[in-house]
């Protein structure tokens, strides 16, 4: 059969000659030069118009090298470039954290975005995150690169019809593609992604105590460091916490790390501290300081009257604030009180009287669901996450799973799908010297985990701050201290 063609595919070729065989070729059509002109001329101030918004500072500096060689020549440039160097060199050394801040991760930021840049059709194309439509390849937008020492945030814009669990399916391909240790995927904009590279692990080695804060903000008390290599803040005010992880997890240096962070308001008469001991070891070496600035209980009875107390006192503060206050600010008058409960799986689960432990369990579920606008925080810690163990966990808004023994404990501390989002508590080392104080952390308006480790409190940093911040009832002797 003969092939059926139109006029949109070929044409024939003008022939003289009315007995020729026909003959067909495509049709051409011939664009006008200053057409062709035109479209090169506006890619061409496209693209450079484009070079100059991405390497400003670069294309700004060159232009002042440019003119500062006009004005004093060849010698006083190299003067100016040495004088330059050692401002930066001083600045560098004199103040670390300002100059990181205004250069060091600037200049970092732009160097790894080169990196990305160089690599990124590649990547996205071998990686099956470049999908094809209508016969063109389309990549995913690189967008701005935030480099740190340990990580690198990238933003992506995602091509039509993608999702960020097609880069959470290509996590591993991303993280070799860029030669980093590890890749994890972050919520965004919709339409858009945060690709988090973990370069160097930060948490690699054990992190000393940190000095206790001369100033103590609630909302931000540090205790760590993060993945990035930034500040862990924890935040007790207007909220609850609770600390999951098995034994020699580290979940007591992070309570003592939480504790010394708000020792300077503990002095100042803003925050208390009740301390609800049923091992008699975690908290009894700074047992002191819990009994000059709050209180401090061990057996099952006097932890149910604490805890009443706590409620009771709970209860008439939101009748005085009723009315009058929204949100507590804590004075001498109303202080801040944080409740630290230890081992709170043995009150609530293992306690042999069961009146006792439905008592405690009230008073718990009571401290946790009215406590927060008043000025109460209940930290827990446990080692076993489960429902029937912990039947109030959901009451905790902000949630640290520390080393845990199977990967479904994971979500049950930090809610559906922590895991898949990069949480693998569960994997963490259980040697203490790389794993101790490791946790991922989720926080109530933040469904994406960090992983941060907690600095080590030791027995020495304890009697330290006993000495320190209770003299009236520390003994420097029996602790070993100097007096």
């Amino acid at each position: 059969m003969r092939k059926v063609v139109t006029g949109d595919q070929v044409a024939q070729i003008y022939n003289r000659d009315p007995f020729a065989v026909p003959a067909w070729r495509a049709p051409v059509y011939r664009t006008p030069l200053t057409l062709v002109l035109i479209v090169h001329a506006a890619r061409l101030l496209w693209r450079l118009a484009r070079f100059v918004t991405r390497h400003t500072v670069a294309i700004l500096a060159v232009l002042a090298w440019v003119l500062a060689w006009r004005v004093v020549g060849t010698a006083g440039l190299l003067a100016l470039v040495l004088s330059v160097a050692v401002v930066l060199v001083a600045w560098r050394w004199r103040f670390p954290a300002s100059f990181t801040r205004w250069i060091g991760t600037l200049a970092r930021s732009k160097w790894r975005a080169v990196h990305y840049r160089r690599r990124w059709g590649a990547v996205m194309t071998i990686g099956r995150l470049a999908p094809s439509y209508q016969g063109r390849v389309l990549l995913p937008v690189l967008g701005k690169v935030t480099a740190t020492k340990f990580t690198d945030r990238v933003s992506v814009r995602l091509v039509s019809g993608q999702s960020a669990q097609d880069f959470a399916n290509r996590a591993a391909n991303l993280a070799h593609g860029f030669e980093a240790a590890l890749c994890r995927v972050r919520s965004a904009a919709p339409g858009a992604v945060v690709l988090e590279f973990i370069r160097r692990d930060a948490l690699a080695v054990i992190i000393p105590a940190l000095p206790i804060p001369v100033r103590v903000d609630l909302r931000a008390l540090p205790v760590g460091r993060c993945e990035d290599g930034q500040l862990w803040l924890v935040r007790v005010h207007g909220t609850h916490v609770l600390i999951a992880g098995a034994t020699g997890a580290g979940k007591a240096s992070l309570l003592w790390s939480i504790i010394r962070a708000m020792l300077p308001a503990m002095l100042g008469g803003l925050v208390r501290v009740w301390a609800a001991d049923p091992k008699l070891m975690e908290l009894a070496y700074g047992r002191v300081i819990f009994e000059t600035y709050g209180r401090y209980v061990t057996s099952p009875a006097a932890i149910l009257a604490m805890l009443e107390d706590a409620v009771a006192e709970m209860q008439a503060r939101a009748v005085a604030f009723a009315g009058k206050h929204r949100e507590h600010t804590a004075t001498t008058e109303h202080p801040f009180t944080v409740i630290v409960v230890d081992e709170v799986a043995f009150l609530t689960a293992y306690l042999p009287d069961k009146q006792l432990r439905d008592k405690i369990k009230a008073a718990l579920a009571t401290l946790t669901t009215q406590g927060r606008a008043v000025g109460f925080c209940v930290i827990a810690a446990l080692q076993d996450p489960r429902k029937e163990v912990m039947s109030i966990r959901n009451l905790f808004p902000d949630r640290i799973a520390m080393r845990l023994d199977e990967s479904e404990q994971v979500d049950m501390v930090l809610g559906d799908g922590a895991r898949d989002r990069g949480a693998t508590a569960d994997l963490i080392s259980t040697n203490p010297a790389t794993g101790a104080g490791v946790a991922f952390v989720r926080l109530q308006d933040d469904p994406d985990p960090v992983r941060v480790r907690a600095g080590w409190v030791t027995d020495t940093d304890i009697q330290d701050m006993a000495a320190a911040y209770a003299w009236d009832l520390f003994d420097p002797e029996k602790a070993g201290v100097p007096a």
